[in-house]
């Protein structure tokens, strides 16, 4: 039986939230801070969110803290949202382990990079992503983004991963929407491609992704609905003009000492509050509040405008 036929991939079509930490003000994991930020999303038209990934911190967390973050996540909106789950970390084992835990929980799919720091063969990584595949019955997805694990992800490797009924998809994070396209072209069968840098949602769109991950969805997600519906229904122009709009607001975010405090201090601003990103990711500093809530007005101007 191929496996495929247990899965509604329609299911895991459309604009994924790759969700922020949330720590309280000693700076460990608060269950109940996530839990508020997940109910944050699930009005917003999203659907879903991918947990424990770059945004969400995970390889700054250890085992223990991203079963906690998870488990307040499908406490809250398990039934509500597609839960993406990224298991990866630097040993083989945890990764394992939190992707048995993510089956455990009832989420919807497990997503890893490969092991970042040591400089792995193609063998390497591909065994690294096999093991945690044996150890789940989820579905599984790919996630390349070379710019920070230093592994670009080959077409030759790639193609003998899909090949795997329970490898259904790419989180494709790298820069070039040829490639992003390459990948949806060598999968062989019916296949997931994310769209990962949120600058390009509708370059990766029109070049064939199915969807988007990213991080700045977390303070704009009703944005990136809107342009993704845009796209749906060929208003390019319209998406164009809201892509530009959206790119206007990622530039001034990523001036801050780290997008990861900025975007955090923006949902504190909506009364949602997530404490800061942990060392050694920069917190905000004093002098950035002003222009802060400048710019988060613009924001939500903008949904406004667009909605």
């Amino acid at each position: 039986m191929n496996i495929l036929t247990a899965w509604d991939l329609d299911k895991f079509k459309g604009v994924f939230v790759a969700m922020y930490s949330a720590y309280d003000d000693a700076g460990e994991v608060s269950p109940e801070r996530v839990k508020k930020l997940a109910r944050y999303y699930v009005n917003s038209g999203v659907t879903g969110l991918y947990v424990g990934g770059s945004s969400g911190e995970g390889i700054l967390q250890n085992v223990d803290e991203r079963k906690a973050v998870l488990k307040a996540v499908m406490e809250e909106v398990g039934q509500e949202l597609i839960i993406i789950v990224h298991v990866g970390a630097n040993s083989t084992k945890e990764s394992k382990e939190l992707a048995i835990h993510a089956e455990e929980l009832g989420a919807h799919a497990i997503s890893a990079v490969p092991a970042i720091y040591y400089r792995l063969s193609e063998k390497a990584v591909q065994t690294h992503w096999q093991e945690m595949i044996d150890s789940s019955s989820l579905p599984f997805i790919i996630y390349n983004i070379p710019q920070t694990t230093g592994f670009n992800l080959t077409q030759g490797l790639f193609k003998k991963m899909a090949a795997q009924d329970k490898v259904i998809g790419i989180k494709m994070s790298g820069e070039s929407v040829f490639e992003l396209q390459q990948f949806k072209a060598n999968s062989g069968k019916e296949f997931l491609v994310y769209n990962g840098p949120d600058e390009q949602y509708l370059g990766g769109r029109i070049m064939g992704a199915d969807g988007g991950i990213g991080g700045t969805y977390g303070v704009m997600p009703e944005l990136f609905c809107q342009l993704d519906t845009y796209f749906k229904e060929s208003q390019i122009e319209k998406a164009q003009e809201l892509q530009n709009k959206i790119n206007s607001i990622i530039t001034k975010l990523l001036s801050y000492p780290s997008l990861y405090g900025a975007t955090k201090a923006i949902l504190s601003l909506r009364g949602i509050e997530t404490g800061s990103p942990r060392l050694p990711l920069l917190p905000v500093q004093e002098n950035d509040w002003e222009s802060l809530r400048e710019l988060n007005q613009e924001i939500e101007s903008l949904i406004k405008a667009f909605a």
